[in-house]
């Protein structure tokens, strides 16, 4: 793993041109033929800050279901079918999610017939998906420093209107079933009472996490992208003191920790995952003192 990682570094070293095209990208430099390299990281910004908003409001569900760390676990299960996509010329995030969700779905039907824990089953497959997908990728580091930490030089027009739509589609069917899965979280047999179809429900919702993650993965890799799911849901806790205000505050985190590690990440020319995690642990510090100074959730 160590080779594995130098291997990677030495490669990065060849791509200083382009990451100072990155880097200039905010500053309005041009390239040949009058295109700006403004444009990638617009849609970059984009793209972060629909994925970033999709994130923090599914993201408030998981925290409260207690799953946290199933979120962040889930998203490495998608490495094996960005290998594939890698290997075989195809669009490894159409790879990423095919993979995601399929193996979301047999985790699902698993845990209802054996009645093992969600969290120990997600556990079990992001371990294995991860080995595999390095395996898959050890010829490669390149793809696999990409897979891993995501990337933003690449963004096209279609890469944020796809974003754009997935997300807000997420959220709007999130929003019909919130209060659906809130209840089934208090008493699943109460949920059952009132015509609700939990195992549906759940699922529906699983698809949704997973499109958005796959998503998600184009700028902040699988190794990063269930932060997005996480901390801007617990930075949002600890201010709100209702459901409506804890569901919008997740939404603003999600978006703003995005949107300014995005912004940051193509200024200074560094990878957008770590920058995004940085920007929202800041938010979630803010939070804290903010709660600490003004007793906002007594």
């Amino acid at each position: 793993m160590h080779n594995l990682l130098r291997k990677i570094c030495a490669d990065r070293e060849h791509r200083d041109a382009e990451n100072d095209l990155r880097g200039a990208s905010l500053r309005g430099n041009t390239k040949d033929g009058g295109v700006t390299t403004l444009e990638p990281a617009i849609l970059s910004l984009i793209i972060a800050l629909f994925v970033g908003a999709a994130s923090g409001y599914l993201g408030s569900l998981m925290v409260l279901e207690k799953m946290a760390l199933v979120g962040d676990a889930l998203s490495h299960v998608a490495l094996p079918g960005l290998a594939i996509g890698f290997l075989f010329n195809f669009n490894p995030f159409i790879g990423g999610f095919a993979f995601l969700f399929a193996s979301a779905v047999m985790i699902w039907y698993v845990q209802r017939i054996t009645r093992l824990s969600f969290e120990a089953l997600v556990g079990a497959a992001f371990t294995l998906a991860l080995a595999i997908g390095i395996i898959l990728l050890q010829t490669d580091p390149e793809a696999l420093f990409e897979a891993l930490f995501g990337n933003i030089t690449t963004v096209i027009l279609w890469d944020a209107v796809a974003a754009a739509v997935i997300s807000v589609a997420a959220i709007l069917l999130t929003r019909v079933i919130y209060k659906k899965l809130v209840l089934a979280m208090i008493s699943e047999d109460l949920a059952i009472s009132k015509g609700i179809d939990v195992a549906k429900t759940n699922l529906l919702y699983l698809f949704l996490v997973c499109t958005v993650v796959a998503v998600g993965i184009k700028i902040v890799g699988t190794l990063l992208v269930g932060f997005l799911v996480v901390v801007p849901a617990i930075a949002a806790r600890t201010l709100s003191s209702d459901m409506l205000k804890y569901a919008l505050f997740s939404t603003v985190f999600g978006a703003a920790s995005a949107f300014s590690g995005v912004f940051f990440a193509s200024y200074f020319s560094l990878p957008p995952g770590p920058i995004v995690v940085f920007s929202g642990i800041i938010i979630f510090a803010i939070t804290i003192v903010a709660n600490w100074r003004l007793k906002l959730t007594r």
